[in-house]
């Protein structure tokens, strides 16, 4: 089991950048690949990014393609994601999560058991 604690969320001009941490309890973060999700006012929760257990591989929703970054520090249980040339639409709650299956794909929320308890990110226009 893992606990996750995100961080880094805030108000922030259109344009500007933004860096969200979710540090991780145990000795097992390297075991899970990680995404961060967001949950926009009145919109279903969506995928915005995945890393996995290794941080060779990244990926990223096509509406943050080119802008957010994610990137994971094993060493220190912490996953990051780097936003920059934030826009008002990107104003939601931010969550990370621990993947534990893989029967279906890195953006599917199913596939992740472990979840943080959200940062808030608003964008002002």
């Amino acid at each position: 089991q893992v606990q996750l604690v995100e961080s880094g969320g805030g108000l922030v001009q259109a344009g500007g950048p933004l860096r969200l941490s979710c540090a991780a309890s145990g000795r097992t973060f390297s075991s899970y690949a990680m995404g961060w999700f967001r949950q926009g006012p009145g919109k279903e929760r969506e995928f915005v990014a995945a890393i996995s257990r290794s941080g060779g591989s990244t990926y990223a929703a096509d509406s943050v393609k080119g802008r957010f970054t994610i990137s994971r520090d094993n060493a220190k249980n912490t996953v990051y994601l780097q936003m920059n040339s934030l826009k008002p639409e990107d104003t939601a709650v931010y969550y990370c999560a621990a993947r534990v299956t893989y029967s279906g794909s890195y953006y599917s929320p199913n596939e992740y058991a472990y979840w943080g308890q959200g940062t808030q990110v608003t964008v002002s226009s």
